[in-house]
């Protein structure tokens, strides 16, 4: 199991490389990463082409509800953080989770 320090370093690396891509660079919505075995949430902003305002935060009712939102273990994203998983297959398999609106499941499926 990672840590949430080696998660959020992840996280912080691979949204970096979604806002930093032509297609997310006019988007601006909220985004989470549910760590299932830490029962972490860390959530932040994808806007204007980098990400804000990253917190993590003990998973719970009281979690905001993202625009975008992956649900995954820590180890899986680091994995995927990593080169070492592909999302796709991840995803295919139920290992990885991305709920979103339409829309920006249609942007976002170019990027991942």
């Amino acid at each position: 199991m990672a840590t949430l320090e080696q998660c959020m370093t992840a996280l912080d690396g691979f949204v970096g490389r979604l806002a930093a891509a032509d297609a997310a660079r006019d988007l601006d919505r909220s985004v989470s990463c549910r760590l299932t075995d830490l029962q972490q949430v860390v959530q932040g902003r994808l806007a204007r082409g980098s990400v804000r305002d990253v917190t993590a935060l003990p998973d719970g009712p009281t979690v905001p509800k993202a625009d975008i939102r992956l649900t995954m273990s820590s180890d899986d994203l680091l994995a995927l953080t990593a080169g070492e998983l592909s999302f796709g297959p991840a995803w295919a398999s139920g290992r990885v989770k991305l709920e979103a609106g339409l829309r920006d499941m249609l942007r976002l499926r170019s990027l991942l």
